[in-house]
This record gives structure tokens, C-alpha cells and sequence, in this order.
């Protein structure tokens, strides 16, 4: 079986690297890349074709909100998880109306989340399964 490929897409480098640490320690997952911006994650998503992208809300430019929209119409079977380092409370919703399928507080992301995520929304027609 393939690894699952992840992106992951934040403009704090020192998020980018705790996430990179975590998809690497994380058996059946592997990072496809990173980009900082909405406009870098979209150019990479279409070069890099991840299965699940991890997608700060608030990003400077094309927030994650709206490039969610435009990933999630171009590539409808890609994974999209928004990550929040606010209050989820706050922005309560936003997955829903952006074609994610979650939102999580960064401090929540674990090995065990991710495979919580990908065995939920993956889908159906992959066969790209992590080991758990």
C-alpha cells in the first residue's frame, strides 16, 4: 500500500517544521511538501496531487478559507483539514462552508488524529490505507 501523501500549508515556518516532524513520525503517512501561502498551496496541490491537505485558516494574502474552495472544486477528492491556532469556537463552521471536512486546533494534531482523519474522509475509491 501507498503512503498517504500530505501537504501541508501554513505561513509560520515554525508550524510547518512541528507538522513535518509529526508526518514523518507518523507510520503510513508521508509529506508530499509544504507551501506557506494560499496561492504556494494551490501550485502544489496540483504539481504534488497530495490525498490530504493540511490548511492553516489564517494565512496572510488567500486565507485558507478560500483557498480551500478553489482546492476542493479543482481536486474534489483531495482531503482538505483546517488547522486553527485560534479558538476553533471562533471560527466554528468555516470547514462546512469550504469543501473541508474538518477544523482542528493545532495543539490537537497527533499521530492518532491523522488517522482518525484519513480512515473518516478518505475517499472511497483509494486504496491508499496508513497502517495503524
Amino acid at each position: 500500500m501507498t503512503d498517504v501523501q500530505v501537504l501541508t500549508v501554513d505561513d509560520q515556518p515554525v508550524f510547518r517544521e512541528a507538522v513535518r516532524a509529526l508526518i514523518i513520525s507518523t507510520p503510513g503517512f508521508e509529506l508530499a511538501g509544504e507551501a506557506s501561502s494560499g496561492a504556494e498551496a494551490l501550485s502544489a496541490a496540483d504539481r504534488l496531487h497530495p490525498d490530504l491537505v493540511l490548511l492553516d485558516v489564517r494565512m496572510p494574502g488567500l486565507d485558507g478559507i478560500e483557498t480551500a474552495r478553489i482546492l476542493t472544486a479543482k481536486r474534489p477528492d483531495t482531503v482538505v483539514v483546517l488547522v486553527s491556532g485560534h479558538e476553533v469556537d471562533d471560527v466554528t463552521g468555516l470547514a462546512d462552508q469550504c469543501g473541508a471536512v474538518a477544523l482542528v486546533a493545532k495543539e490537537r494534531l497527533r499521530p492518532a488524529l491523522l488517522r482518525e482523519l484519513w480512515a473518516t474522509h478518505r475517499p472511497h475509491s483509494t486504496s491508499v490505507q496508513p497502517e495503524s
